[in-house]
């Protein structure tokens, strides 16, 4: 065999080892969940409105036991020297229906309502543009026994706050703070001996307003010894959620004022199984006090028995500061089974005792009558493919 036959077959080898490596520093993984249950609450309303009469109690077949059923792409590609291009589309739906989960636009749903991202990842952190789950979500389920759940958490809380400001429930542009933040930017560091920063600026894109629209939020965190700690601020500018008339009434004008503010503090120690959490947060409109400035305060408390079971219970008050009669009181508990290691079985009770215009859910997407108490339990099943 001549020279330049054994050259070019060399060649072509490498040129197959080099694409066989190039295609192998690629991935693109489909994955989701499936968490569905059985409901019974004692109360039920037809919208978040502080003054929608009680329904009765009311069983149903429930998606979002423990967090939402979701599905999405995402992918990876190593283009050298500890960077990565990754990309992430993940929406959620509804296991009883099918339907698609909500868009920021009220009354209509999107196909990837929870990321549609590009970004990359780097040895200084990873940075993402697009629609995503705000670095202040991560933080509060970081500090919460319950951990952010849809049953009787920090995030429905959270969410009681926002329904007592005039949230609707028909979209996700909420007045305080922020579950998904769309046209985000968002920077997360390394850990710096357990201490981290995340950063986030969302552009508002309206024409003839430098703020129009806009969001910012930093999160401060330290993860180590069994400690978690988080301190989060956020601020939007024109992101009051559109009136409960919705379409009779069109959208209030960008005005750039910033009128979405929200603060938050919290901890979580776990030791030999056990665990305990505390929160304090704020959420107002500084533009307009007057319309909305409530407290938040929570503590949790669970213990892990062994690798495939645990309970958690929290506990979660919310004030009206512009109203003392305005206010609310909720108690859960849950316990969880590792059927294997993608199945999880639950079963979660929960009550809250709402005074005065208050409507604090026990589940998200569950309305409960204002001003009164309210009792939810639920057994479900959670599957991740």
């Amino acid at each position: 065999m001549n020279l330049t036959v054994k050259l070019k077959m060399s060649s072509a080898a490498a040129l197959v080892m080099f694409a066989t490596a190039a295609h192998a520093q690629s991935s693109v993984t489909i994955y989701g969940v499936l968490d569905s249950g059985l409901l019974y609450q004692s109360t039920s309303a037809a919208t978040f409105q502080p003054t929608a009469p009680n329904q009765g109690h009311v069983y149903q077949l429930k998606d979002g036991g423990i967090y939402s059923s979701f599905w999405g792409l995402k992918g990876s590609e190593d283009i050298g020297g500890g960077y990565k291009i990754n990309f992430k589309l993940q929406g959620a739906f509804n296991t009883s229906s099918g339907r698609f989960g909500l868009s920021d636009t009220p009354g209509q749903v999107a196909m990837f309502n929870q990321f549609a991202t590009i970004g990359a990842s780097t040895p200084f952190g990873t940075f993402d543009a697009g629609r995503q789950i705000i670095p202040m979500i991560y933080a509060m389920s970081e500090t919460d026994v319950r951990g952010a759940q849809y049953f009787g958490s920090i995030l429905t809380a959270w969410l009681g706050i926002n329904q007592a400001a005039g949230w609707p429930g028909t979209s996700t542009n909420a007045p305080i703070g922020a579950l998904y933040d769309s046209n985000a930017l968002v920077y997360n560091s390394p850990k710096f001996y357990g201490a981290s920063i995340a950063l986030e600026f969302a552009p508002g894109g309206v024409a003839g307003q430098t703020q129009g629209g806009t969001r910012e939020s930093a999160v401060l965190k330290y993860s180590n010894y069994g400690l978690n700690l988080a301190a989060v601020y956020y601020n939007g500018h024109d992101t009051n959620p559109y009136p409960l008339t919705y379409p009779a009434a069109p959208a209030a004008p960008a005005t750039g004022l910033a009128n979405n503010r929200f603060y938050y503090f919290g901890a979580m120690y776990t030791i030999a199984g056990f665990s305990i959490s505390g929160s304090y947060g704020v959420g107002k409109n500084p533009a307009n006090t007057q319309a909305a400035d409530f407290e938040m305060i929570s503590g949790g408390l669970g213990y892990q028995f062994n690798s495939r079971f645990k309970i958690t219970s929290g506990y979660y008050y919310l004030k009206d500061r512009n109203h003392s009669a305005n206010h609310s009181s909720e108690v859960s508990l849950g316990a969880e089974y590792n059927v294997s290691p993608r199945t999880r079985a639950y079963a979660q009770v929960g009550y809250v005792d709402n005074k005065g215009t208050m409507n604090q859910t026990i589940i998200y997407g569950a309305p409960v009558a204002p001003g009164v108490s309210t009792t939810a339990a639920m057994v479900g099943i959670r599957h991740n493919f």
